[in-house]
């Protein structure tokens, strides 16, 4: 498998660094392994591997497997078909596990899915693999239409130039449609893993190592779960115009969406934390937590230890889990003198924990997409953990920073800092670096120098901010406040609800008393036009008389002259 020395650096989603060459006026390099998993439909096959046998990426880089997910009687390969083709049989039911077997038996560099009723056109393939040329962490979507055309022959796919004239009119699909056109193009998507649907998706193989195959213990949803760990993976998500095929006949999700988004909606949000709207319990737990906190208890004692998880534990994100790590569960415990024992802290901090169910002494599967690395003996305020992922969330940063103390101030002496990390920052930062940091899992261990280097293609690719803890809340152990616990948020949020209504009926009373004034003050605005009015109407009559007692003067001057 090709390795490049260098991987170009993608910001975010926005893949508009890269610019894929021409289609016919390159040379291709990686191998590509075309994973057609299938039940029954034998006649719609025939036709997808005529579309596949003229497909202008050189057949020497291409293998096809597909993969008979136990139809009675078995499918066969036709002769109209690639030269790299292979048949395998999965007894396990359901589309994942045939997906797996095919993965299992592949291995192009690539791996490009492909379902059993979906007809390329010629290029399609070469249109995908330009892109992987040029980044080892990419997925890339084709655009599907959907027809429900009596279909042509196999022989007749070959030999045409283009499918239109077979498959039209059809409907393309709108979903994708809106998802790229809102999104630029998906360069500013936020949940850019939603594109991952396997009717035409290729998927770096590295980056399929490092998230494992498709998760079998799901009725629906494979596509969206899969395409959420390729995102935690560090993969960029790219839909290809240029890659175009047709689907022969509506899928399950346009024939009967209420229902099938019913059943999809009951197991995605245990593996999909970026689906908050599922997730609108105040206080339950899931599979995949939506923050992981790693608490280094290395040498730490039972109380620090302690106080760091408690606190984590007890924040306004529920959706959190633990990870101490540092703390080996002892090899032996003496039992006769157990207050003398040397590993008497590590037994203790086993023992508080060993019943709850969030926290963890080993390195966690789960792809949280967020972490938080915290030294023990430094506890967290209710709302921290909900501020930073507020902050690195509004911002699409990889990296938040918080420096505890300086010149020894906390626990431990020293510099001390917490990190909040991006997940799928962190692991896009291995396949930059040096070609032996790719592909290992960002829980894992890394050397001060590598975590430098790191920093820096996640601050380039994604931005890093470096902030002061005290202010967020996170402060040594003596120093924070205890946390109020749910009780006692019960009742202070109901205090404050009753203190609330108080308020709205003295609101109300007082926007009656304001009504009564404006009633009162309408009536002496109306008394003060009409005394104005009486006013003017005896100054009028003033005016009058004076006139009258003017003019009885002058008459009395001129009678008496």
């Amino acid at each position: 498998m090709e390795t490049p020395v260098s991987a170009p650096r993608v910001k975010g989603n926005d893949y508009s660094l890269l610019t894929p060459a021409e289609i016919g006026s390159w040379t291709p390099r990686l191998s590509v392994s075309v994973v057609i998993p299938a039940y029954g439909g034998q006649d719609k096959l025939d036709l997808v591997l005529a579309a596949l046998a003229v497909q202008t990426y050189p057949a020497e880089l291409t293998e096809v497997v597909v993969v008979d997910n136990g139809t009675s009687p078995p499918l066969r390969l036709p002769e109209l078909r690639p030269a790299g083709t292979r048949l395998i049989r999965c007894e396990a039911p359901g589309r994942a596990d045939a997906r797996n077997a095919g993965l299992a038996a592949s291995g192009g560099d690539v791996v490009h899915w492909l379902d059993s009723d979906v007809v390329l056109e010629r290029d399609a393939v070469e249109a995908q693999m330009r892109w992987h040329h040029l980044a080892p962490y990419l997925s890339v979507t084709g655009y599907l239409r959907f027809s429900e055309a009596r279909p042509p022959r196999p022989a007749q796919i070959a030999d045409a130039a283009e499918l239109a004239p077979f498959f039209e009119p059809a409907e393309p699909h709108s979903w994708i449609v809106d998802l790229v056109g809102r999104t630029d193009g998906l360069r500013d998507a936020r949940r850019a893993f939603s594109l991952h649907v396997g009717g035409s998706t290729s998927v770096s193989r590295r980056l399929i190592e490092m998230t494992g195959p498709m998760d079998t213990g799901l009725m629906l949803g494979q596509d969206t779960e899969m395409g959420y760990r390729l995102a935690q993976a560090g993969a960029v998500f790219v839909p290809e115009p240029r890659s175009r095929a047709y689907h022969l006949g509506p899928t399950m999700r346009m024939r009967d969406m209420d229902r099938v988004t019913r059943v999809s909606h009951a197991f995605i949000p245990d593996r999909v934390p970026q689906y908050r709207w599922l997730r609108s319990h105040p206080a339950r737990q899931w599979l995949v937590p939506y923050v992981e906190v790693v608490v280094d208890g290395a040498g730490a004692s039972y109380e620090d230890v302690r106080a760091t998880v408690d606190t984590a534990l007890a924040g306004t994100v529920p959706d959190v889990g633990v990870v101490v790590t540092g703390v080996p569960e002892p090899e032996t415990r003496e039992r006769r003198a157990p207050l003398t024992d040397p590993s008497l802290d590590l037994t203790l901090v086993h023992g508080i924990y060993a019943h709850e169910a969030r926290v963890r002494f080993t390195p966690s599967a789960a792809p949280a997409p967020f972490r938080l690395r915290v030294p023990a003996g430094w506890a967290l305020g209710e709302d921290t953990l909900a501020t930073l992922v507020d902050l690195i969330e509004e911002r699409g940063l990889g990296l938040v920073g918080l420096l505890l103390s300086e010149d020894g101030d906390g626990p431990g002496g020293g510099v001390t800092v917490a990190r909040l990390e991006r997940t799928a920052a962190f692991n896009r930062a291995t396949f930059v670096q040096e070609p032996g940091a790719a592909g290992r899992a960002v829980g894992a261990g890394r050397s001060d120098g590598e975590t430098e280097a790191l920093d820096d293609a996640v601050a380039e690719m994604f931005g890093a901010v470096w902030i002061d803890g005290a202010p967020v809340g996170l402060l040594p152990a003596d120093q924070a406040p205890v946390p109020a616990g749910r009780r006692s948020a019960y009742r202070a949020r109901a205090e404050a609800q009753a203190e609330a209504a108080k308020l709205a009926k003295e609101v109300e009373r007082l926007r009656g008393q304001v009504g009564k004034w404006r009633d009162e003050a309408a009536k002496w605005r109306k008394s003060t036009v009409e005394l104005r009015r009486e006013v003017s109407s005896l100054r009028k009559e003033v005016g009058t008389l004076r006139r009258k007692r003017g003019i009885k003067a002058i008459v009395r001057r001129v009678i008496y002259r």
